[in-house]
């Protein structure tokens, strides 16, 4: 099946590109974008994934504010043409590749639109492959990229207006594709051994003329088997920035983390975390919530609306809830999102600390699959 990216010189397999070199059920490609108000008055990230293999597409929008989150879903029959990027009336632009891009809601029933631009401040910063496996099954194989940006444009939902303005809303740009658990699990073969496991944090900060970049994952034991730590350059114009790659970019040595958990959860109260350069010069960084984003909002773990589920040639519902209203303890409530005041050194910053932790984690105490702390 051709398409029209099949014109250029990119193939990496003798397939046409809308093809995937894997039969894997849980190959997926991904954009994933978050935005914040640096005063913490409002967070929005938004998702939009093809499923090859299980012939579907599917994306999301979420916006928290005022004590609520707003959710937007849709998923579709995925498209032939891998370029479009479009689920009913969801759409993804990119304007200037690694450099522009315009996410497009149109007015629909659930009364969730948003017409933002993106315009990065950093080069892309490529995270390491992430691979894991559970009783020698292939887990997860992934490639990743980020980048640091700022929004402009505007968001309505349930009667309201929120401006989005360069100056106050900086974000996050993700890209990633590989395979990865996805829509539902695989039946039959022997059952897996133990309790399922995952410990993942993931903190990108914009700071006045830099960004830091913050990522690991650990298993039962506390050991770690990846980790992403980098100091980004960041310009004022997207044209400033000096390719796909910045040579500016410096790669730590090491990383550190101490979360200081809410009692009878597994959400952070406060954290702390470090950088620390092949030289020995540190970033510690002190973290302290200002705002929490359920990513169920935009699929993540959500029981109807997860990733890769098929709903229908197009399927689309809005939902929202009231934040204080929800059990901690929920697997739905887990995977979080808190935007994040940052210190370091006397500087300010402003980001995210991603967080999911599933499972026995033996440096915070965690023993079963979702006791707290």
């Amino acid at each position: 099946m051709l398409s029209r990216h099949d014109d250029y010189p990119i193939h990496q397999t003798p397939e046409p590109v809308a093809h995937p070199a894997t039969s894997d059920r849980n190959a997926y490609d991904r954009y994933w974008l978050n935005g914040y108000a640096e005063d913490g008055e409002f967070y929005f990230a938004l998702g939009l994934a093809v499923y090859p293999n299980r012939g579907i597409m599917d994306c999301g929008f979420s916006i928290v504010r005022g004590g609520e989150q707003h959710a937007f879903h849709a998923s579709r029959r995925a498209p032939q043409d891998p370029t479009e990027t479009e689920v009913g009336p969801f759409r993804i632009e990119i304007l200037e590749p690694m450099r522009l891009i315009r996410v497009h809601l149109a007015p629909n029933d659930t009364g969730i639109e948003c017409d933002l631009t993106f315009r990065a401040r950093t080069a892309c910063v490529e995270e390491g492959r992430q691979t894991s496996r559970r009783d020698g099954r292939i887990l997860m194989d992934a490639t990743r990229f980020a980048q640091f940006g700022r929004w402009e444009g505007e968001i309505r939902y349930a009667g309201q207006r929120v401006a989005v303005e360069p100056a106050r809303v900086p974000g996050t740009k993700d890209r990633s594709w590989g395979i990865r658990p996805v829509g539902e699990p695989a039946s039959g073969g022997a059952p897996s051994s133990g309790l399922p496991q995952v410990f993942f944090l993931w903190a990108p900060i914009h700071w006045d003329e830099t960004c830091t970049h913050f990522g690991l994952f650990e298993d039962g034991e506390g050991e770690r088997w990846h980790q992403d730590g980098m100091i980004v350059p960041a310009y004022a114009r997207p044209e400033e920035i000096p390719g796909v790659i910045d040579p500016g970019v410096h790669v730590m040595r090491e990383i550190e983390h101490r979360i200081d958990y809410l009692p009878g959860t597994r959400l952070a109260g406060s954290a702390e975390i470090a950088l620390v350069s092949k030289t020995g010069e540190r970033w510690d960084i002190a973290l302290e919530p200002l705002l929490c984003f359920r990513m169920k909002g935009i699929g993540y773990m959500h029981p109807a609306w997860g990733h890769g589920v098929w709903k229908g040639e197009l399927a689309m519902a809005g939902e929202s809830w009231k934040c204080d209203s929800l059990d901690p303890l929920a697997l739905e409530n887990q995977h979080v999102q808190q935007v994040m005041r940052a210190t370091c050194n006397g500087r300010s910053g402003v980001g995210v600390l991603e967080q999911l932790s599933l499972g026995p984690h033996a440096g915070y105490g965690f023993e079963s699959f979702l006791d707290p702390a």
